[in-house]
């Protein structure tokens, strides 16, 4: 019979490896993670500054008599941060706006007016032309829906909130890019027929927008009022488009 196991002799054996020279024994690294390594305190992570890249969110007051956009432009300016008002809310009056149907055509309103959306954007100087502005739409006393571009007064007759966020990283861009441009015009050419007309009635039939000077209705107003004022209880309403009652 052979020699009995030996089970000690077995362990001892176990987490060695004989190499090819006679009595050398290398202890084998063992396997896996060592005992307590898991689940280990991570150090805190601090931070000393804030990112140029942040967006910080603002709950903005407007006092009752205040211009709502000589505020908000002064408020871009004296913190250096560019603004973008995402909403706002209250009464305002004395609303000066730029009608879209006409070029420099302006439309002044007096009386109360409930806002019903603001949007826009203020950078401080320097900025590029056309990059500070503010579109309001509001509600008037009998139902009435005007909106536009604020170009003038726009003065707060209660507290008016605006719901802001502020940066100060803004990188400024031209579209088309060059390389967008060159790509769009292979493909004109290889889609597009040869013109037969004028260039202008071309444009006219490529472009999917309408032109904004060919005389668009300005929330049923009459078109090409040049400084006119409107106050609300002039506002004529049909009675035949009311909803007769049940």
């Amino acid at each position: 019979m052979g020699a009995p196991f030996d089970d000690d002799s077995d362990d001892r054996s176990q987490g060695l490896e004989l190499t090819s020279g006679p009595g050398d024994i290398v202890g084998r690294r063992p396997r896996g993670r060592p005992p307590g390594s898991k689940n280990k305190p991570k150090p805190p992570v601090i931070i000393t500054r804030e990112s140029a890249n942040t967006l910080r969110a603002h709950i903005l007051e407007v006092g009752s008599g205040s211009d709502v956009f000589d505020c908000v432009t002064a408020y871009a300016r004296r913190r250096q941060r560019g603004i973008c008002v995402l909403s706002g809310s209250g009464t305002v009056t004395n609303v000066s706006l730029r009608q879209p149907a006409a070029a420099g055509a302006v439309v002044t309103l007096h009386g109360r007016f409930e806002i019903l959306s603001l949007s826009g954007s203020f950078l401080p100087p320097p900025a590029p032309p056309g990059a500070t502005s503010l579109t309001i739409y509001l509600a008037g006393g009998q139902g009435q829906v005007v909106g536009g571009n604020v170009i003038g007064e726009l003065t707060a007759a209660g507290p008016v909130i605006v719901i802001a966020a502020s940066f100060t990283n803004v990188a400024y861009e031209r579209l088309p890019l060059e390389e967008d441009e060159q790509q769009q015009q292979q493909q004109q050419l290889q889609i597009q027929p040869p013109a037969t007309t004028s260039s202008q009635g071309n444009n006219n039939n490529n472009n999917p927008f309408p032109d904004p000077s060919s005389g668009l209705p300005f929330f049923n107003l009459p078109l090409n009022m040049q400084n006119v004022q409107l106050p609300v209880e002039g506002w004529a309403v049909n009675p035949a488009s009311r909803p007769q009652p049940f």
